[in-house]
């Protein structure tokens, strides 16, 4: 899957589920997720079910990691690396 089309996905989603944001509402790539407040711990269990499912990708509890879900950007290299490996 091209990387434009999971980050699109990756924000339609996130500001569904986490802004609750008009489809108007832009989101950069490079905003940081827990720096703003986007998202917590709670959603990142959120957004691993929603990767799994989406992408069909497993994430084991040691990708879980802060640099992998910061932005936009690190989510979608980490769907597309997990995608590749598989």
């Amino acid at each position: 899957m091209e990387a434009t089309q999971i980050e699109s996905e990756l924000k339609k989603y996130i500001l569904e589920t986490f802004v609750y944001a008009e489809e108007d509402t832009s989101l950069a790539s490079d905003v940081h997720l827990f720096d703003n407040g986007i998202i917590d711990s709670t959603g990142v269990l959120e957004l691993v079910g929603f990767l799994e499912e989406q992408y069909e990708v497993e994430v084991a509890d040691t990708e879980m990691l802060p640099e992998n879900f910061e932005t936009i950007a690190a989510l979608t290299a980490f769907v597309q690396q997990k995608q590749n490996a598989s």
